[in-house]
């Protein structure tokens, strides 16, 4: 067992202070989450209307589409980050997380012939911001579909299938631990996001071993405490979502 002590004070398996605030904007769903001192915005945003590449021949499909966008503000790290118009590499490869991970657990024909826009920006920064994303997202998702229940093709099938929800894992001086802060993931030999579903369900592993490399044993407690986490999460969920909460 490791002697390193966390900066916070947490035990290896325990998460941040999760915090989730609906209602924050006046999008279809807006979400403020905060995961310690990692601060997201997460809003969904519906348009009836579906994307060009969708309309082969010029017929409107009868599905819908899910999409997500992420950026980082100038004011989320201590030294300013620039204003991007367009996504860089990092931002292109996270929002794509966000909509997989969305769209895993989405039912696109449920949905009729609309789009879903999912933007994420991070208002600050201290690790674990895409997996903040995808957890804030699921709950601004879920309220916006409130706003065109009855519109849906048929309202008594719902476009979600499950709640999904993400969280960090990663192994720093030997110890694998739980959620980690800018200063842990810095440091970290090993370094994994996980997606998953309430029922336990993997959407995405991605795992690296950023200056060492893991054997079995070592994968199988990350993904003990990444189950452990998106439990906890996806409970969270359900309480701030309330009568909201469609499973």
């Amino acid at each position: 067992m490791s002697s390193y002590q966390r900066c916070d004070g947490r035990a290896y398996d325990q998460t941040r202070e999760i915090k989730i605030q609906r209602g924050f904007t006046n999008a279809s769903g807006s979400v403020l989450i905060s995961s310690g001192n990692t601060v997201v915005l997460c809003t969904a945003s519906v348009v009836d209307d579906v994307p060009d590449w969708m309309k082969r021949g010029g017929v409107v499909p009868t599905r819908g589409w899910l999409t997500a966008e992420y950026r980082m503000l100038p004011g989320s790290t201590k030294q300013r980050k620039p204003r991007q118009d367009r996504p860089d590499g990092r931002a292109t490869e996270i929002q794509r997380l966000i909509g997989r991970s969305l769209r895993a657990v989405f039912d696109a024909q449920a949905l009729g012939p609309r789009t879903i826009y999912l933007d994420c920006d991070v208002l600050q920064a201290d690790g674990g911001t895409r997996t903040l994303c995808v957890s804030g997202a699921y709950v601004a998702l879920v309220d916006a579909i409130a706003t065109i229940r009855d519109a849906l093709p048929d309202p008594n099938v719902y476009p979600l299938r499950d709640s999904v929800s993400a969280v960090s894992v990663g192994i720093v001086e030997g110890q694998p631990m739980l959620d980690l802060c800018y200063v842990e993931d810095s440091a970290a030999e090993v370094d994994m996001n996980v997606v998953m579903t309430s029922r336990g369900r993997f959407v995405e592993i991605q795992g690296t071993g950023e200056e060492s490399v893991f054997d079995d044993e070592q994968l199988a407690a990350l993904l003990a405490l990444a189950k452990k986490g998106n439990a906890h999460i996806a409970a969270l969920q359900r309480e701030i979502l309330a009568d909201a909460q469609p499973f």
